[in-house]
């Protein structure tokens, strides 16, 4: 990522404890940074504004305080200390400073307000003030920070203090990315403002030592993974085709440790995946079937496996799209993106797992030689279909890719596609939407997106809406109409998946933004790194 992370120990700090409150300020204090980021209260605030008599006050406050030649009182005079959660406080460097030994140039103050909440609310509330603090950070002098990490968690927990660091570290990857940064090639207008925010300490104790080293690195890693994603949903299609998808993943082989192989058109033929081909055969640019491999495992564990549509260009064959936004059917590959990126997560935590990520990447053109509604194809697993739409062709390239998969006898299989703008209707741009019939998958992503707050919404996967995929002339259509788009899209899915667990993200609402922040989110990369990390 374009910030540089670090984690610093120091082993009896504990800002919560009153008894080693003023040495672990004056340690904390005297560290060499431009900014030192600390969290306080409400019940802080009280117990430092609450009375006249200063020999009475007492907590974070009133310690710092002391340590700062006055400074926080000073800030309250003057009103910029508040109990509104996510309020922040910058405190700058006087003579006072110097004569305490203080070495840090500005201490940053964060409000968490209450967070006597439910874990779950605790998390969302926590990323406001995550958010805050960093956005505080950025567009500024300030080059280097230390985050001291325990002052921002409510609780002791070190499984806290990990989730909070990995979230600060999603959100401080978002703020920094800028399309083009990372490789030059990827520089396409002349002139990009970088931040000048380019490192942050997180720093802990003892308690927390092991699990913050941990977070940073998962944290880390996750966001090389998101930016990867970003990169490749932003990039034009006349830059990002099949092939260029496949040499970037043979590209992460040496870099992150994985196998690659990635099929051409032959090797496609020989398989039968003559519904993949059915969407590549209008377009001038091959298609390119990519495997990659992360053996973290033992040998015999089954994998989970992670399958990503990957369209770099969507015109919608035949059935032609509108021309309004069309130039935003580029992003109709971020399911193959976001498992790359994953993948490259993956390979960079060295994660004890077995994982696959699979990808059909074509484009989707308009030609004499392209596929035309009527059209009868036949897929890998043997089931025809009967193409009513061209528009519709997310579904047919993965009902493939779920039928290679099978080879894997996989532990799990979760495919990503911005499959239906229906889905977009259901949902907006919240929540990505989540089909399965296993519970426990279900729950298990559902938690995932919980935890990195890259949310999903479940939505039924109910035999009846099978009636609506009937054809009078093959196995299955490809569409069943306007109603429930997005459900029967899955449905048709669910029938290429039946030899193993299967779950289905729709990402159409959150893959991307349009208007004036326009461009790839990187999701959801967050949600299947956790996910994954969570897996026993």
């Amino acid at each position: 990522m374009t910030i540089q992370l670090s984690t610093k120990i120091f082993p009896q700090a504990d800002l919560q404890g009153a008894k080693t409150l003023k040495s672990s300020l004056k340690t904390l204090l005297a560290q060499t940074t431009d900014c030192l980021v600390l969290a306080y209260s409400k019940t802080d605030l009280d117990g430092f504004a609450g009375t006249k008599a200063a020999k009475t006050k007492s907590g974070l406050l009133a310690e710092l305080d002391i340590c700062l030649g006055g400074a926080v009182s000073h800030a309250h005079v003057l009103g910029d200390l508040y109990d509104k959660q996510a309020s922040v406080c910058v405190l700058r460097a006087d003579k006072s400073w110097s004569a305490n030994a203080v070495k840090a140039k500005r201490v940053l103050l964060i409000c968490l307000g209450d967070l006597h909440l439910s874990s779950e609310r605790s998390l969302h509330a926590y990323s406001k003030v995550a958010r805050a603090g960093l956005k505080a950070l950025s567009g500024g002098s300030i080059e280097n920070a230390i985050w001291f990490s325990p002052s921002f968690t409510h609780s002791k927990s070190t499984e806290a203090i990990a989730q909070e660091v990995r979230l600060t570290i999603q959100y401080a990857g978002d703020q920094a990315y800028r399309f083009g940064v990372r490789q030059p090639a990827m520089k396409f207008k002349a002139k990009d403002k970088a931040d000048t925010f380019k490192h942050l300490v997180f720093a802990g104790n003892d308690a927390c030592a092991k699990e913050l080293k941990l977070a940073v690195e998962q944290g880390g890693a996750m966001v090389e993974g998101m930016n990867l994603a970003k990169d490749l949903g932003n990039l034009p299609p006349n830059v990002c085709t099949p092939t260029y998808l496949g040499k970037t993943a043979q590209g992460l082989a040496k870099k992150a440790g994985l196998k690659v192989e990635v099929l051409g058109l032959k090797q496609i033929q020989a398989l039968g995946m003559g519904s993949f081909l059915s969407v590549a055969q209008g377009s001038e640019t091959p298609p390119q079937f990519i495997v990659m491999r992360h053996q973290g495992g033992k040998a015999s564990e089954a994998p989970i496996v992670l399958v990503g549509k990957g369209i770099t260009f969507d015109t919608g064959g035949i059935s032609l799209k509108p021309g309004e936004a069309m130039d935003e059917m580029k992003y109709d590959m971020c399911g193959a993106a976001s498992v790359i990126g994953t993948m490259y997560s993956v390979g960079l935590m060295k994660l004890k797992k077995n994982v696959i990520g699979v990808i059909p990447t074509c484009e989707n053109m308009p030609s004499g030689k392209a596929t035309r509604p009527g059209d009868i194809v036949k897929s890998m697993s043997g089931q025809t279909i009967e193409i009513l739409n061209t528009d519709a062709e997310g579904r047919l390239i993965l009902c493939d890719a779920l039928t290679y998969v099978e080879r894997f006898k996989p532990k799990a299989v979760i495919d990503i596609a911005t499959l239906t703008g229906a889905c977009i209707i259901a949902l907006g741009h919240v929540h990505s939407g989540l089909f399965s019939d296993d519970e426990d998958l279900v729950h298990a992503i559902t938690k995932a997106g919980k935890d990195s707050l890259d949310t999903v919404w479940r939505l039924p996967l109910d035999a009846a809406y099978h009636e609506q995929l009937k054809s009078n002339f093959a196995d299955v259509a490809n569409i069943g109409g306007r109603p429930a788009g997005s459900v029967t899209a899955a449905c048709f899915l669910s029938r290429f998946a039946e030899k193993y667990k299967w779950a289905h993200l729709d990402i159409a609402g959150t893959a991307w933004k349009s208007g004036a922040a326009k461009g790839s989110t990187g999701r959801p990369v967050p949600l299947l790194v956790n996910f994954l990390l969570e897996q026993k």
